[in-house]
C-alpha cells in the first residue's frame, strides 16, 4: 500500500481501535486517528478505509470522510473567512480553516472576499497552506499536442486589459478576448471551453463555443431541450431579439441562436412565428 499523502485521498488499512475512534497505519506518518463521528458502522479492523488527510489544531495528521472544496495540487475560488497577522484564512470546507500567508497574497483580501488560489504542503513547516500567486504552477504557453478547435475545461481567473485570463485544463494560462463570448462565468467558476486561436508563440485564445459549425448541432440540441422544457414548447425570442436577451435566456450568441434555429427549422422541428419559436410535435 503506498506512503499516506497529507492533502490528498488515501485509501488506509484500520489497524486497532482506539477511544476516540480507529487508528488507521500511517506508514512513516505513523498511526493516524479516525474520529468516532467518521466512522461507518460496518467498518472492521484489519479492513480498509478511503480517508482524506489534513491536519488538525496542533498540526497533527487526521483522517476524516469528509471531501473539501479542493485539494493538495488542485486550483479553487475560496471565501476569505478571517484576517489575521499571520495572513488569510480560507474555508476549503473542512474543521479548520486554510491558512493564505501574506507572502502568497497578491492583494490584500477582506472576510468575505473571494480569491483563486492552489493549494500545496509547505515543505518547511509541514503545513497545508495556500497561495494565490498561480504563474509559478502555469505555464504560459500550451503544450505541442494542443490544437485550434480542441475542447477543454476552464477555470475563470481575472480580467486583464486584453480579456479574461483563465487556467486551461490545470495545465498552463489562456485568453478569452473581450468581445468574444459574451457574458462569462464569474471569477473561479469552472466551464467548458475550446481553443479558438493558438499563437505562433505558444500562447492561446479561448471561446466558450465551439469554433465553426461543429458548434450547431450541439446548439441546436440544446435549444431544442429548452423548448421541450418550456410552456407550451414556446420560447418568446428570434432573430430581432437582442444579443443579451438570447445570451441570457440559453447560454448562447446570437449568432449560433440563428445557425441553430436554421438547422431546426430545416429539419422541421421548429415553427418560427412574429413573436417567437415553437417547437412542432412535443
Amino acid at each position: 500500500m503506498p506512503e499516506p499523502l497529507i492533502g490528498r485521498p488515501n485509501t488506509m488499512l484500520v489497524k486497532s481501535s482506539h477511544k476516540s475512534g480507529v487508528l488507521l497505519d500511517g506508514g512513516a506518518l505513523g498511526d493516524i486517528l479516525l474520529p468516532k463521528r467518521y466512522l461507518p458502522a460496518e467498518l472492521k479492523l484489519g479492513t480498509t478505509i478511503e480517508v482524506f488527510l489534513s491536519l488538525d489544531s496542533e498540526d497533527r495528521p487526521v483522517a476524516t470522510t469528509e471531501r473539501p472544496l479542493a485539494m493538495v495540487g488542485e486550483f479553487a475560488s475560496l471565501k476569505v473567512v478571517d484576517s489575521t497577522q499571520v495572513g488569510a484564512f480560507l474555508d476549503w470546507g473542512m474543521p479548520k480553516d486554510l491558512l493564505l500567508p501574506f507572502s502568497n497574497q497578491v492583494r490584500r483580501l477582506h472576510p468575505g472576499d473571494m480569491v483563486l488560489v492552489r493549494i500545496y504542503l509547505d515543505q518547511t513547516s509541514g503545513r497545508l497552506v495556500a497561495t494565490a500567486k498561480l504563474g509559478k504552477f502555469l505555464a504560459d504557453t500550451a503544450p505541442s499536442n494542443v490544437n485550434a478547435g480542441d475542447r477543454v475545461s476552464l477555470q475563470i481567473a481575472e480580467q486583464t486589459d486584453l480579456g479574461v485570463k483563465a487556467i486551461v485544463d490545470d495545465l498552463y494560462w489562456g485568453l478569452i478576448p473581450d468581445g468574444s463570448s459574451g457574458k462569462l462565468p464569474a471569477a473561479g467558476e469552472r466551464c467548458t471551453g475550446y481553443i479558438s486561436r493558438l499563437h505562433e508563440d505558444g500562447l492561446v485564445d479561448l471561446g466558450l463555443e465551439p469554433p465553426g459549425y461543429a458548434k450547431v448541432p450541439a446548439a441546436a440540441e440544446q435549444l431544442a431541450e429548452v423548448l421541450a422544457a418550456a410552456p407550451e414548447g414556446f420560447l418568446p425570442v428570434h432573430d430581432k431579439s437582442p444579443p443579451e436577451r438570447i445570451r441570457d435566456l440559453l447560454g448562447m450568441s446570437k449568432k449560433v441562436f440563428k445557425q441553430a434555429v436554421g438547422a431546426l427549422y430545416k429539419a422541421g422541428r421548429i415553427r418560427i412565428s412574429e413573436d417567437g419559436i415553437y417547437l412542432v410535435n412535443r
